[in-house]
């Protein structure tokens, strides 16, 4: 192999810079979840090919508290990583290049910190292959880890389903959870990973009476045959919505994202295509916008129409976290499909 790069290496200073966190204060967001080294292949096709890598950080939770931080918000993540190198690097990256408050990235005396190797086999959907031995340190999270978290007053609480796919986790997120009741903004990614559930039944019967306790729902439609047993957006919608959410988000690939709200609205919202460069960080960057939106005040249509044109930019590029746009990129490009299309 002839080498690793790191992402930091690079010169990717912002035109809008971060605010990072202030010790004491609110988070506009509050996410919780999975953390990794993540390495990026400079070559497609199979891992036997590659012969250069570049580092990153990731992980759902991590990609979006990024993505949202870049657009000018106070951000916090609530993880664990280990006591290690890797360890390291991921807490210093988080607060000295992101500018997300890592107060709460615990820390686990021997469990290592998990990689994440992309392969480029397709790029539309590149295969993840995750070191995660014999477990992770983000799914040994536990109360005491959590227990000064603002989860009651923090403008978004974003949780991934992964996290509840084993103990101790799914515990202490569900305790995170009671403390938020269900406050406006608690969001859930339905984030479907097969590689963290023993079946996609066992994931239903986990995931389904979790839904309850939220009041935003984002998933593709295979995440919604998941949770609620049927991969039809408008059905979908509507079982979500019967839950008492206020609005359901559902992805649709090529043919952009529903939103259904409690109070009667349903719309599609159309995609931006572009040529993908790497599948792997569209919907974290869609996550971060959607956060931007909601922390704004804009309607759920709105916010989702500013999240697939981060995640249109994030496809076109190889990383996820350190190729988040920022609030100018977001505008030239929306500004540039208006000229081209004038809608």
């Amino acid at each position: 192999m002839q080498g690793v790069t790191a992402a930091d290496e690079t010169d990717n200073s912002p035109q809008n810079s971060s605010p990072g966190q202030v010790a004491g204060t609110v988070p506009d967001l509050l996410t919780v979840g999975r953390v990794s080294v993540d390495l990026y292949p400079h070559q497609q096709g199979p891992m036997r090919d590659v012969t250069s890598l570049q580092k990153s950080i990731g992980g759902t939770a991590t990609n979006v508290a990024v993505a949202t931080a870049r657009l000018g918000h106070s951000v916090s993540l609530v993880t664990k990583v280990g006591d290690d190198a890797f360890g390291d690097d991921i807490r210093n990256a988080l607060s000295a290049r992101f500018g997300v408050d890592s107060r709460f990235v615990a820390t686990h005396p021997d469990l290592p910190t998990p990689l994440a190797f992309a392969e480029l086999n397709p790029v539309e959907e590149p295969n993840i292959i995750f070191y995660r031995y014999p477990s992770a340190p983000d799914i040994d999270l536990r109360l005491e880890d959590v227990v000064n978290t603002p989860v009651e007053s923090a403008t978004i609480f974003w949780v991934p389903a992964s996290r509840f796919s084993a103990e101790p986790s799914r515990s202490t997120v569900t305790a995170m959870l009671e403390r938020r009741d269900t406050k406006r903004h608690t969001v859930f990614d339905l984030d479907w990973r097969p590689h963290f559930w023993e079946s996609e039944a066992a994931a239903h019967t986990v995931i389904n009476p979790m839904l309850s306790l939220f009041t935003t729902v984002i998933g593709n439609r295979d995440e919604c045959r998941v949770a609620v047993g049927s991969d039809d957006p408008e059905t979908a919608a509507d079982r979500l919505l019967e839950i008492g959410l206020e609005a359901a988000i559902i992805k649709m690939g090529g043919d952009g994202v529903l939103v259904a709200t409690a109070d009667g609205d349903r719309q599609q919202v159309k995609p931006f295509p572009v040529e993908v460069v790497c599948g792997l960080g569209a919907g974290d960057a869609f996550g971060g916008a959607f956060c931007h939106g909601l922390i704004e005040g804009w309607s759920m249509a709105d916010a989702v129409r500013y999240g697939n044109a981060a995640g249109a930019i994030v496809a076109g590029r190889l990383l996820c976290a350190d190729d988040m746009p920022y609030v100018n990129e977001i505008d030239e490009f929306l500004a540039q499909r208006q000229d081209q299309t004038g809608d």
